[in-house]
């Protein structure tokens, strides 16, 4: 197509594609009408007939086409939503576990999924005791019912994404079996249950809190009283199993490699190996997995020196996960946080870079550029933050400038405690010293910003409108520092 080349063309099918999906995903509690949909294709296929010889109306039909496509994936999976027992049933039976329960003050809550309903899971609420694990066979005899919200959280609609309709509070249950579920996924678990463990005998409180959520994610091992530092410090991202946590640790990885002394090519696969050890720390679950092939396709691009054409990359990721569940756009915060991270790097950071740069006639310093990078992802994500967690951080920039920059070597202290207090002990208890060090510069600054008066503002709500404004106007400077200092090819 004249002046359009395949990247472009690609882009805006693509771009079509999500935005059905984004269409359909807000209009719920509504669901559009499956004849509408299928009006819709009709219509594009006509288009498509009728103006064979028009490639701009080609491309526009294809577009149309796309988009409807998005509008039908997103549309059948919340008509089932729609379509399950309000009323809730019964269940008595024998279920497996299918992930690695989760330890909330004296309760454990895991998905389960019956043996004799193939396809069909249910989350389980329990007390702290027995504790169970992945791949357990249990009998259990429970009312199922629709999960309820709370808080102005959509908690039906962030199970639902999963697959899970039903919620199961304190049932009766009685262990039949064990390590019945995938092998692999019952060593992966071993293993992160193991390094939480050593962690914890290595380290004091609070700092084995923060070592286990760099190397394992999540914030469980920590108090709510330090849970509350990391956000108050916009930091949270730190120690969370998302796509953010994933992109930031993917491009410091990849600036340690070349830092280091690796070229470009060695310090991908450094930094990529990172990204794989952390997934499969964190015991693989969707997010981690979905977090860690934006991380990878990030790095890629900053290993080929084309971070600003790695777009369609990215796009291309999006759209397979959504093509799988669509609903992850609305109902994942860990998607929306790991495109928009991405994004963000993809987009802002290499304009940034060059203005910056073309001003001081000089490359960036590595703090400069730790700060640029952090930037780029924040400006991206911030709308998300606010909307989800209810607080605008003032520190954050600062707070992320401070500890950002060695948390990879923080990582590499603690991941090789672990590894040699496994096979020498003394040798594993040396490095746990060394690697405390920054753990408590880390947690240090952290209080004290946290500490300080208007460290943080809180967000009562943050309308559509203003996400739109903001999107909207980082389009603009991106555009016009585009146009000033164009990024090199």
């Amino acid at each position: 197509m004249p002046g359009l080349s395949k990247s472009k063309v690609f882009t805006i099918l693509s771009s079509a594609f999500i935005a059905g999906v984004f269409g359909a995903s807000f209009y719920y509690p509504g669901v559009i009408d499956r004849e509408f949909i299928y009006l819709l294709f009709v219509a594009a296929i006509i288009v498509l007939a009728v103006f064979q010889e028009s490639k701009r109306v080609i491309l526009i039909g294809a577009a149309f086409l796309f988009f409807t496509l998005g509008i039908f994936l997103t549309s059948a999976k919340l008509i089932a939503i729609k379509n399950i027992n309000q009323a809730g049933q019964n269940f008595s039976g024998l279920a497996e576990v299918v992930d690695d329960p989760a330890i909330q003050g004296q309760t454990q809550k895991m998905t389960v999924a019956p043996l004799d309903l193939p396809g069909e899971k249910f989350s389980l609420t329990t007390g702290y005791y027995p504790d169970y694990h992945y791949g357990d066979e249990l009998a259990v005899q429970c009312k199922l019912e629709i999960p309820k919200n709370f808080d102005g959280f959509d908690y039906q609609m962030f199970l639902a994404k999963d697959g899970v309709y039903y919620q199961c509070q304190y049932p009766k249950i009685k262990s039949t079996g064990k390590n019945i579920g995938n092998k692999f996924f019952v060593a992966v678990i071993a293993v992160k249950n193991n390094f939480n463990a050593t962690i914890m005998r290595l380290m004091p409180s609070p700092q084995s809190g923060l070592l286990s959520g760099l190397l394992i994610g999540g914030s469980g091992l920590m108090s709510k009283t330090y849970q509350n530092y990391f956000s108050l410090t916009g930091t949270t991202h730190i120690v969370a199993v998302s796509g953010y946590n994933v992109t930031i640790v993917a491009e410091y990885l990849m600036l340690l490699g070349i830092f280091i002394g690796l070229w470009r090519g060695q310090a991908f696969w450094f930094a990529a190996i990172g990204i794989a050890l952390f997934v499969i720390l964190t015991g693989l679950p969707a997010s981690a997995v979905r977090a860690g092939v934006m991380g990878i396709l990030l790095i890629w691009a900053m290993k080929n020196g084309r971070l600003a054409n790695a777009q369609n990359a990215i796009l291309f990721a999006a759209v397979v996960m959504l093509l799988i569940n669509p609903l992850l756009l609305r109902w994942d915060v860990g998607f929306q946080l790991s495109f928009l991270a991405t994004l963000g790097i993809v987009f802002v950071y290499p304009v940034f870079n060059v203005f910056v740069v073309k001003k001081i006639g000089r490359n960036l310093s590595v703090i400069t550029e730790t700060l640029f990078l952090t930037l780029s992802a924040q400006a991206f994500v911030l709308p998300i933050l606010m909307t989800n967690f209810g607080k605008l951080s003032l520190v954050s920039p600062l707070a992320n400038v401070l500890v950002l920059p060695i948390i990879p070597f923080t990582m590499l202290l603690g991941f090789a405690a672990i590894l040699f207090s496994l096979v020498v002990p003394p040798v594993g208890q040396i490095i746990a010293w060394l690697a405390f060090l920054p753990l408590k510069y880390e947690m240090t600054a952290i209080q004290f910003l946290a500490g300080l008066k208007y460290a943080a503002v809180d967000i009562n709500s943050f309308p559509w409108w203003g996400i739109a404004g903001w999107y909207i106007m980082l389009l603009l400077v991106i555009y016009k520092l585009k146009i000033k200092c164009p990024p090199e090819k």
